[in-house]
């Protein structure tokens, strides 16, 4: 498997590597869209609670390949460095907003990688 690490001196490199944090949500059946909406709104409120995100961005599932399973969401974060990401991962904000959002998930992807 072949695997991507950042590089040793940044200033070395073209343009600089950035730590990618891709989480995608299936909600459960069960959930409403109303219920969707406060978790889109509160997952848009952690960048301000939590200074270490770079970036962040999501929208919904638009694909026309049908290859989703489900997942309906896509929230994309950027972090400087394992560092930050590690940071956030525990941060009592991002703790609660899991504790909130977790009823409503039949399942949950998580995909971290480095851009080059």
């Amino acid at each position: 498997m072949r695997t991507h690490e950042p590089a040793e001196n940044a200033a070395t490199t073209a343009k600089p590597c950035k730590l990618r944090h891709v989480v995608l949500f299936k909600f459960t059946d069960e959930t409403t869209d109303a219920q969707i909406a406060t978790i889109e709104a509160a997952f848009e409120e952690l960048p301000e609670k939590i200074p270490e995100i770079q970036e962040f961005e999501w929208g919904p599932n638009n694909s026309p390949e049908g290859l989703d399973k489900g997942f309906t969401h896509c929230f994309f974060l950027t972090f400087k460095d394992e560092r930050d990401r590690d940071t956030y991962l525990p941060h009592p904000a991002h703790t609660a907003f899991g504790n909130m959002v977790r009823p409503a998930l039949d399942d949950v992807l998580v995909v971290d990688y480095w851009t080059t």
